[in-house]
């Protein structure tokens, strides 16, 4: 049972003393109110704080202190090329987390990701903000056409996932064990979608890595593709290593 589970169990329970509480001492309304709010704080922070596990098991980080795992989320894209070209010279593998359609048009790219050893990731087909409002069948459908998608590209059907946004809910848990896939998340988030600054950038990720970390990118932002060399020569030098995410999380990538 996930944390949604035994949270919810615990609310009913509280929900009927409360009712027990009104009847026999007059408890006012408003605490039911202040136990609704909690409730529903709660819930909404478990489905924003994928670490969490809060409605799905999702693999958040690794167990050797000496490995890092660097992740791309919703390419290919602009910098894909550029940032394979880095990865590259400095010998270092990555996954990447296709959104579907992206995949579909940038088929080379995505020859690319796999034939220079790196993964190719499910990351929903439309990455839409109403992913998460959708059914747990529309969502595995979205699932399976990315990763058809990816399957015409390279020949392998992923089974790694990354919800949108990391955001995760009882319709996702649903459709993760429809798909037969496993969630990923992460331990270290670069916000390379909201930084300007490259150095205050780097010096973010830099300052916070630690080991076993899965690193949160995207190979669609310039400030990536700049702060990358750097980013590897560093972490290196800390007396890290970089290994693809599955390998150090001992599962499979594909089916």
């Amino acid at each position: 049972m996930r944390p949604f589970h035994y949270i919810r169990v615990f609310f009913l329970l509280l929900l009927f003393a409360f009712l027990a509480a009104r009847r026999f001492y007059g408890l006012h309304w408003a605490w039911a109110v202040v136990l609704l709010f909690v409730y529903v704080s709660l819930l909404a922070l478990g489905a924003i704080y994928i670490r969490w596990n809060f409605f799905l098991k999702s693999f958040n980080k690794g167990a050797n202190q000496k490995c890092i795992a660097l992740t791309f989320d919703d390419g290919p894209g602009q910098e894909t090329a550029a940032i394979l070209n880095i990865l590259k010279a400095q010998n270092v593998p990555a996954a990447f987390f296709c959104i579907g359609k992206n995949a579909s048009t940038n088929v080379d790219l995505l020859k690319r990701i796999d034939a220079e050893g790196h993964l190719a990731g499910n990351h929903s087909y439309n990455h839409g903000f109403n992913f998460d409002w959708q059914s747990a069948n529309a969502m595995a459908a979205e699932m399976r056409k990315t990763n058809e998608a990816i399957a015409i590209a390279i020949g392998k059907t992923p089974k790694l996932f990354r919800p949108p946004y990391g955001v995760t809910n009882p319709n996702l848990a649903k459709a993760v064990g429809l798909t037969y896939m496993r969630s990923i998340g992460w331990s270290l988030r670069s916000f390379d979608t909201k930084v300007k600054d490259p150095q205050v950038l780097l010096n973010r990720v830099l300052s916070k890595l630690q080991g076993g970390d899965i690193i949160l990118l995207h190979d669609t932002k310039a400030i990536t593709r700049e702060i990358l060399t750097d980013l590897i020569i560093n972490a290196r030098k800390k007396g890290f290593t970089f290994v693809r995410i599955d390998k150090m999380l001992s599962i499979d990538a594909y089916a």
